[in-house]
């Protein structure tokens, strides 16, 4: 059973950005809106040295990393072109206007 944690709404989210997500005693989450308000969650870690995700530029479906200009496919978490790594993706769902992200303990317990 996916324990789901609500974050907010879409509007709190800039439209091509991010925002950060802290639960405690979990890696800090990433949740990013698309410029076609799709929403995506990922840990906020690039797969290559660890940049911050949540600082990258997103465009089309990808974010670009700030520190070495990755792409990473937010909705696979993979990084694109000749790169190679995945930062583990987060479950996401809308729900009466209200954006919720699975808990990433009960995603390690359902695998």
């Amino acid at each position: 059973m996916t324990d789901w944690i609500d974050i907010g709404t879409l509007a709190d989210i800039p439209q091509r950005g991010a925002r950060t997500v802290q639960i405690a005693g979990e890696k800090e989450i990433a949740v990013f809106r698309t410029g076609d308000d799709h929403v995506f969650a990922l840990v906020n870690e690039c797969p290559h040295k660890k940049g911050p995700l949540s600082q990258g530029i997103v465009h089309g479906h990808s974010v670009a990393c700030p520190l070495h200009n990755w792409n990473i496919a937010l909705k696979t978490g993979e990084a694109q072109g000749n790169d190679e790594g995945c930062t583990p993706t987060i479950e996401v769902k809308q729900e009466g206007g209200r954006i919720l992200i699975a808990r990433l303990a009960s995603l390690k317990a359902a695998a």
